[in-house]
């Protein structure tokens, strides 16, 4: 179960009926009845005026009663974005970029939203047996993967902030939830159960994701007359968390130049 992530009243029966409308059964109207409701009518309508320049003035800084495009905050999200992505924290932590990032198929481009998903492949290295000293046959590779988006007629910080709460996200469990300090205007790292890790960010009208997932394989066997090797664990992710959160905060500075 995820949790919040770790970072004026009415006059009383024996008040005189003169004090609450000026007017004695008597006489009819008096003339000191008459001035109090001149004063208090004159009194009403500067307070309507006093409050409708104060609300004026909340709407005008605030936008309190309307909706207000977000603040693009100098984002650029087009088809080609993806060219000026470099990750190069992750490339020294877990292997050069195998190629140049690839952009993906299901991106958006609305006058409302536009959306880029694209990815890196990092090169595929052999991993160490337990004891260090050879290879376990065992090979591992990374892929990371970019979502951006910027939203230019609605708010995306309520969505966002709701997504925080979330157990379970494209079929992956959730398993733990942090608060990334010093990143965009809100920023959570996601430990998910099958072990990937994605840092999620909202800025003005722009949300960033960067994902980090591994994989392993075996080693080809011939015909199957070789015994599969021991299969070893699986690289700790948790060890780029840092990495991660450092090409985030360069993959925002890009969207903002390229």
């Amino acid at each position: 179960m995820i949790t919040e992530p770790e970072l004026v009243g009415e006059p009383g029966p024996d008040t005189p009926a003169d004090v609450v409308s000026g007017f004695d059964p008597g006489q009819g109207l008096r003339a000191g009845g008459r001035r109090r409701r001149v004063h208090g009518l004159l009194w009403a309508a500067a307070g309507a005026l006093v409050a409708s320049a104060v609300w004026a003035a909340a709407v005008f800084a605030y936008g309190i009663g309307g909706e207000r495009k977000p603040d693009p905050r100098g984002y650029r999200v087009e088809s080609d974005s993806c060219a000026a992505v470099e990750l190069k924290a992750l490339a020294k932590a877990v292997g050069e970029q195998a190629a140049e990032p690839s952009t993906e198929l299901d991106g958006i481009e609305h006058p409302a939203l536009r959306r880029i998903r694209c990815t890196v492949d990092f090169t595929v290295a052999v991993v160490r047996a337990p004891d260090g000293e050879e290879a376990s046959g065992w090979s591992t590779g990374y892929q990371a993967s970019l979502t951006a988006e910027l939203h230019t007629e609605t708010d995306p910080r309520p969505e966002f902030e709701a997504s925080s709460t979330l157990t379970e996200i494209d079929g992956t469990g959730v398993d733990r939830v942090e608060r990334v300090p010093d990143l965009g205007d809100l920023a959570y790292l996601l430990i998910m159960e099958d072990e990937s890790m994605r840092v999620q960010v909202v800025e003005g009208g722009a949300v960033v994701t960067l994902t980090l997932t591994s994989w392993m394989s075996p080693p080809d066997i011939d015909n199957g007359t070789e015994s599969l090797p021991d299969v070893v664990d699986q690289p700790e992710m948790l060890a780029y968390r840092a990495d991660l959160i450092s090409d985030t905060r360069e993959v925002m500075k890009a969207l903002k130049t390229g």
